[in-house]
Parts: C-alpha cells; sequence; structure tokens
C-alpha cells in the first residue's frame, strides 16, 4: 500500500495568560479539527480508524509540550506529533506574565493500493 495525502488543516492555540505549551498546543490541533467533518476515509470504504493522522506543532519551547496530550485530543485514526520551534511569545509590560501561540499542521493520510 501508498500512503497518500488526502487533507492538510491549519490550526491556531493560544494560552493568554501562563504561557502553557501544551493547552496552547492542544487548542491549536482542535481548532485545525473542529472546523471540518472528515468523510474522506468512509467514502473510500475505509474505517475512520484507518486515517493516518500527523500533527505537526510549532512553539517557542518544543521541549515544553506534552505530546500524549497532544494525542488525546484526535478522536479518531493513528497519530504522530512531532514538535518544533515556532510560534509567538508576547510578553506582557512587565515581564511577569506572556501570552503564547502555537500553531498547527495536521496532515491526514491513507493507505490506498
Amino acid at each position: 500500500m501508498a500512503k497518500k495525502r488526502m487533507v492538510l488543516e491549519i490550526g491556531m492555540g493560544t494560552d493568554i495568560r501562563g504561557a502553557d505549551s501544551t493547552k496552547a498546543a492542544c487548542r491549536a490541533l482542535r481548532d485545525a479539527l473542529w472546523h471540518n467533518s472528515l468523510s474522506i476515509a468512509t467514502a473510500l470504504g475505509h474505517p475512520l480508524d484507518a486515517m493516518i493522522v500527523d500533527v505537526h506543532i510549532g512553539v517557542p519551547r518544543p521541549e515544553m509540550v506534552d505530546k500524549a496530550q497532544v494525542m488525546a485530543v484526535l478522536p479518531y485514526g493513528k497519530g504522530s506529533v512531532s514538535v518544533v520551534e515556532g510560534g509567538l511569545e508576547i510578553h506582557n509590560d512587565k515581564g511577569t506574565d506572556s501570552t503564547l501561540i502555537a500553531n498547527a499542521c495536521v496532515v491526514v493520510s491513507l493507505d490506498l493500493v
């Protein structure tokens, strides 16, 4: 079988106060996923769990992201999560707090003959 890309979704998530990288990453993934209802797998005669979902997250501090929590956002399919440096962090005037922005790219593929 050959892995074929079917869908590319983009999302953004924030943690307004607290700069929690995992929280922002999960929100970015939800933003990418919750704006659609994919029927590509069933339209091609495959179960929903046959979808291969590769999640790519960009945040200022990639090492702070709990990948298991991000994976738990996926409603179905087999997945993987990769986290790289990206996103944006904006500090408040006093430098005591910040807003963190994460970006997510979700690539959905199927193994097709």
